[in-house]
C-alpha cells in the first residue's frame, strides 16, 4: 500500500518543553487564564508525555501490554502487566494508574490483582459504558503446563472486576470461564483484548477475545488462533459470547481492536499471532458482533511487525453529523521502532496523515479521546530488549499537532470522496466480469475480471460535475491467482499506474494512491488493463473500489517500493542461501548468506515498478569483517544492465524502520517487473537483505 512519507516532522524539542512546561506550570500556580478559558488553555499546549512506569525506576522487571479508559468526566484509567519475569507466563501483577483530571495529574500506582504463588494475571482490557458510567476490567490467568518450557501460556481463563465509582473501588473477580467451551476448536487459552472495548450505538458493551489451544504439543497451525467476542445488551449485568471470526491456518487472528463504522457494521482488526513483518487481519460483522465474515488481510495500515496495536473511533460514527476520523497506532516498521498514529477518514478502509510520534524502540500501544478532543496515545518504548519496553507513557496531543495543521475539530480537513461504482456499467475487451460477494469488500462486492491475454480491459465512464485535481484512490483484492493491473484515465497514467494484486502470504485487500490528476467537467474514461503475469505467475485481477478525492492537502505517502529477503517478489535462483540475524542491521526479521565463490549462488529481487522514471536502487545488508569487498549487484535499466560491486564490510546508513541502506546508483528504469541480482562471485560472505527503489522528484 501507499505508506506514510518517512521524511514527516517529528516531534520538536520546542514543542515537547512547551507542553511539559505548560503542565508544569499549571500545576504548580493553577490556572493562568479566566474561568471558561480551559479549552483556549489546552489547545495551546503541543504535546506532553508522562512517564507512568519505568523498570529502571519502579520495583519489577517489566511493565508490558496495556489498557487504557477515559470515563465521561475525563477521568483515565491505565491499565499494565506488572512483571516479575521478563516472560508472558510468569509471575504478573495487574498494575493501575488513575488520573482524575484527563492526565494533568496522576495517583501512585496501586496493585488491582496480585502474583500469589507466582500467579500470572494479563491482558488487562477495559470497557466502559458510557450511560451508567460503569467501567469493566477484564483479564486474564495464564497457566504453563508441566511439558512447557517456553514463555507463552497453555490455559488461559477469562475473569472479569468492575467499578461503579471511576475506578476508586472495584468488585470482586467474576470467574468467566466457560463462556467459549461450546466452540469445536478444544481452545483452552482466552485473552481477552488487549486494550479496550467499545459501546455500540445501541448501548451494547462488545469486547474481542483471542483463543487458542495450549502451546505444549501443538504447532503453530494446530493451535486454531481465533477470536470470538464476548457483548452485554444489559449495561454489564451478564456477559454472552458472540460466534467466531471463521478460524483458519492462514490468518492466524490475535490480539486486536474494534471499531463501529459509520454504517454500523463493526470491524475486527488484529495482529498475526506468529509474528514476523505482516498486514493486519480483518473481519466485519453486519449484525453487531454476533457473527463474523471470513477473516482477510487488510494492506490499508502497512506491513509492520505483528505487534499489538490500537484502533479508535475519534469522530462520527453511526448516525453522527461530524467527519468520519478513526485512529490507528504502531510501530510503523519491521521491527518495533518507529511508532505512528495515522488518520483514515473513511472508516478505516484506508489512512490519509501520519505522523512518527517515537522513532526509537516502540511497543504495544492504546488510543483514547478526553472530552476536549484531546488524544491520548498510551505506548511502551526505550530500553535493549526488542520484545519488551524500558518504559510505558501517556502522550497528549490535539488533532492539529497530530495532522500537522491539516485537520482540526473546528475546520475539519476539507477532504471530499467520490466512490465509483466497479460492480455496474463497465465496458469489457478481451475478458469477461463477474461481481463476487464479500463483506470485507467496501460495497460489499468486488468485481473479478478474467483474461488469458495481455492488454485485454475493462473500463468505466464517469462524469466530473466540478473541474479540479482529483487524487485516485484504489482498493484492490490480492489473491495467488492475481495479475498486473494498470489503470489510466482518458489515456493518462497517473503517477503509480502499475499495481500487482498477487497475495504475499494469504488473500485480502490492499489500497493504492494512484496519484492526482487534473480533470475538467463532463465524461471521463478510467481504464484498468490486464498488462501481465503478477509476480505469482497469475493474470486474476479483482477491485474493490476506486475513489476520486479532493482535499487541500496531499497524502503522506512514501515514494518506494521495498522488497525484503521474505517478501513477495524476492527468490533464489541457485545454490543455498541461509537465514541469520546474528549481525544488527538488517531489515525485517533476518537476512540470508552465502559464502564466497564463482557465482553458482544467485538471488533475484524483483521489485514492481509503478510507472517509467529514475530511480535511485539502495540495498540493506549487515557490515562485518567478513563480508566481501566486491559484492555483485546487477541492476536491469532501460538502457540495459549495470554491475556495481559493494564492500559489504562499510555499513550503510541505517533508518528508524530498519535496514542499513547503501546506494547502487540512479537509474532510468522501465514500467513492469524490475529485476536486482546478487551472486557470491566474490572474496567473501554475501549478505542479501533488502532492496529499494526511490522515486525521483518530478
Amino acid at each position: 500500500m501507499s505508506q506514510p512519507d518517512p521524511r514527516h516532522p517529528l516531534i520538536s524539542r520546542r514543542a515537547f518543553g512547551l507542553g511539559v512546561a505548560a503542565a508544569s506550570m499549571t500545576a504548580a500556580f493553577g490556572p493562568a487564564l479566566p474561568a471558561g478559558a480551559t479549552e483556549l488553555r489546552r489547545s495551546a499546549m503541543l504535546f506532553d508525555e508522562t512517564t507512568l512506569w519505568d523498570n529502571t525506576v519502579d520495583p519489577l522487571e517489566s511493565y508490558h501490554v496495556h489498557g487504557l479508559a477515559v470515563l465521561p468526566d475525563d477521568s483515565i484509567l491505565v491499565a499494565t502487566e506488572g512483571r516479575h519475569e521478563v516472560c508472558d507466563a510468569g509471575p504478573r501483577d495487574l498494575l493501575i494508574r488513575r488520573s482524575p483530571d484527563g492526565g494533568d495529574s496522576w495517583e501512585p500506582t496501586r496493585t488491582l490483582v496480585a502474583s500469589i504463588g507466582g500467579r500470572s494475571w494479563g491482558n488487562p482490557t477495559f470497557v466502559v459504558d458510557r450511560i451508567t458510567g460503569d467501567v469493566f476490567l477484564f483479564y486474564m490467568l495464564s497457566i504453563r503446563l508441566p511439558g512447557n518450557t517456553g514463555c507463552s501460556g497453555d490455559i488461559g481463563d477469562l475473569y472479569m472486576i468492575s467499578s461503579g465509582d471511576g475506578g476508586l473501588t472495584w468488585s470482586k473477580p467474576s470467574d468467566m470461564s466457560g463462556l467459549f467451551s461450546h466452540f469445536p476448536y478444544k481452545w483452552t487459552l482466552h485473552g481477552p483484548g488487549p486494550g479496550h472495548g467499545i459501546q455500540l450505538d445501541n448501548g451494547w458493551l462488545l469486547l474481542n477475545c483471542g483463543h487458542r489451544r495450549e502451546v505444549t504439543g501443538n504447532t503453530v497451525t494446530e493451535r486454531f488462533y481465533g477470536v470470538a467476542a464476548i457483548y452485554s445488551d444489559d449495561h454489564g449485568r451478564t456477559w454472552q459470547a458472540t460466534g467466531e471470526v471463521p478460524v483458519s491456518a492462514a490468518y492466524p487472528i490475535n490480539e486486536a481492536r474494534l471499531v463501529q463504522r459509520s454504517d454500523g457494521t463493526v470491524l475486527i482488526n488484529g495482529r498475526a499471532a506468529a509474528g514476523g513483518n505482516r498486514q493486519r487481519i480483518v473481519s466485519v460483522s453486519a449484525d453487531r458482533g454476533l457473527t463474523w465474515s471470513p477473516p482477510r488481510m487488510d494492506g490499508a495500515t502497512g506491513t509492520f511487525n505483528a505487534v499489538d496495536a490500537s484502533l479508535l473511533r475519534y469522530t462520527g460514527g453511526p448516525g453522527g453529523s461530524e467527519v468520519s476520523r478513526v485512529l490507528f497506532s504502531r510501530p510503523d516498521s519491521p521491527v518495533r521502532t518507529n511508532l505512528t498514529v495515522s488518520i483514515s477518514y473513511d472508516d478505516a478502509h484506508s489512512f490519509r496523515y501520519s505522523r512518527v510520534i517515537h522513532e526509537g524502540r516502540s511497543y504495544y500501544s492504546e488510543l483514547g479521546r478526553l472530552s476536549d478532543g484531546r488524544i491520548l496515545l498510551l505506548y511502551g518504548r526505550d530500553g535493549d530488549n526488542p520484545s519488551f519496553p524500558r518504559r510505558v507513557v501517556m502522550c497528549r496531543f490535539s488533532l492539529e499537532w497530530l495532522s500537522d495543521g491539516r485537520d482540526s475539530l473546528s475546520g475539519g480537513p476539507g477532504y471530499a470522496e467520490r466512490l465509483v461504482d466497479l460492480t455496474a456499467s463497465a465496458s469489457t475487451s478481451g475478458g469477461t466480469m463477474s461481481v463476487v460477494r464479500d463483506p470485507v469488500a467496501r460495497g460489499g462486492n468486488r468485481v473479478v475480471f478474467t483474461s488469458s491475454q495481455t492488454g485485454a480491459y475493462f473500463e468505466y465512464t464517469v462524469n466530473v460535475q466540478t473541474p479540479g485535481t482529483y487524487e485516485l484512490l484504489s482498493r484492490y483484492f490480492r489473491s495467488a491467482a492475481g495479475g498486473l493491473v494498470t489503470v489510466t484515465v482518458d489515456g493518462l497514467k497517473p503517477r503509480a499506474a502499475l499495481v500487482d494484486t498477487t497475495a504475499d502470504r494469504a488473500d485480502g485487500y490492499d489500497v493504492v494512491q494512484l496519484g492526482s490528476l487534473d480533470l475538467a467537467a463532463g465524461p471521463h474514461t478510467i481504464r484498468f488493463t490486464a498488462s501481465g503475469v503478477g509476480r505469482g505467475g497469475g493474470r486474476l485481477v479483482s477491485l474493490d473500489t476506486l475513489s476520486l478525492i479532493t482535499a487541500p492537502s496531499q497524502p503522506d505517502v512514501r515514494d518506494e517500493v521495498v522488497v525484503d529477503n521474505d517478501e513477495l517478489g524476492y527468490e533464489v535462483i541457485s545454490g543455498t542461501w541461509s537465514a541469520s540475524s546474528g549481525v544488527p542491521g538488517y531489515r525485517g526479521g533476518d537476512y540470508r548468506y552465502a559464502p564466497s565463490g564463482t557465482g553458482g549462488h544467485v538471488v533475484r529481487w524483483r521489485p514492481v515498478v509503478p510507472h517509467t522514471g529514475d530511480y535511485e536502487v539502495q540495498v540493506s545488508y549487515t557490515a562485518h569483517a567478513n563480508r566481501a569487498s566486491n559484492a555483485p549487484f546487477s541492476i536491469r535499466h532501460a538502457n540495459g544492465t549495470t554491475l556495481v560491486r559493494i564492500d559489504q564490510g562499510k555499513s550503510g546508513a541505517t533508518e528508524p524502520r530498519g535496514g542499513s541502506w547503501v546506494s547502487l546508483g540512479t537509474y532510468r528504469i522501465s514500467e513492469g517487473v524490475g529485476r536486482v541480482e546478487l551472486s557470491n562471485a566474490a572474496n567473501g560472505v554475501v549478505i542479501a537483505d533488502a532492496v529499494r527503489l526511490l522515486r525521483a522528484s518530478g
